[in-house]
């Protein structure tokens, strides 16, 4: 799940590249000592993987800005320190601090209809094998411990676990979610959603 283990990554410049045409790599979270280097959060399953990084796309004002990279050293936890091309001091490099890293989706390599990328299940309608059809993939929050698909279902976010177990595959001409929820989770969220509306409601004399 997520994002799986894939060759170096280097891309021509296309001043018309679109969000919808990119994943996002992850983003820039702080300058690193005072000759324009920075530190970027990968937010992928394997860091590594970017070690031979040429490009990139970082999204200044809603535009995407192609930045070719001198240099860059992943370290442990998701983080890779980076000296991009003309950008030779802090001042230079603050600005870029927060901004998102992107890369075009024809980087990625084609999986099959047990695995996908994160940011392609968005929109997604999600089917239980036994409850059919709940709702549709919000979002998907990558976390240290577990990763959570959120679906909005009756007007409730639900978390859904990934796991093969729980999240078999998908079906990508249908664009459905195939999932096999534990017994009681959408109970858990119903009542939650519940005890808040009755908190709502009540009244103070």
């Amino acid at each position: 799940m997520g994002l799986p283990k894939t060759g170096s990554y280097h891309f021509l410049y296309n001043n018309n590249m679109q969000h919808n045409d990119c994943f996002q790599l992850g983003h820039i979270t702080r300058t690193h000592g005072t000759r324009g280097e920075v530190v970027i959060y990968l937010d992928v399953d394997y860091p590594e993987d970017y070690e031979e990084l040429e490009s990139v796309f970082v999204e200044i004002k809603g535009q995407l800005i192609p930045y070719f990279v001198k240099s860059i050293n992943v370290q442990k936890g998701s983080k890779a320190i980076v000296k991009f091309e003309d950008i030779n001091s802090i001042e230079a490099a603050t600005p870029l601090i927060n901004c998102p890293l992107f890369l075009p989706e024809d980087n990625l390599d084609e999986l099959d209809g047990s695995q996908f990328y994160y940011h392609e299940i968005i929109g997604f309608k999600v089917v239980d094998d036994k409850l059919g059809e709940l709702g549709t993939v919000t979002t998907v929050y990558t976390m240290s411990t577990q990763d959570l698909i959120a679906m909005n279902y009756n007007g409730h976010e639900v978390l859904i676990p990934v796991n093969d177990t729980i999240v078999p595959g998908i079906n990508r001409q249908q664009k459905v979610l195939n999932v096999r929820l534990p017994e009681g989770l959408l109970d858990v969220y119903l009542e939650e959603g519940t005890a808040a509306a009755d908190d709502d409601d009540t009244e103070i004399d």
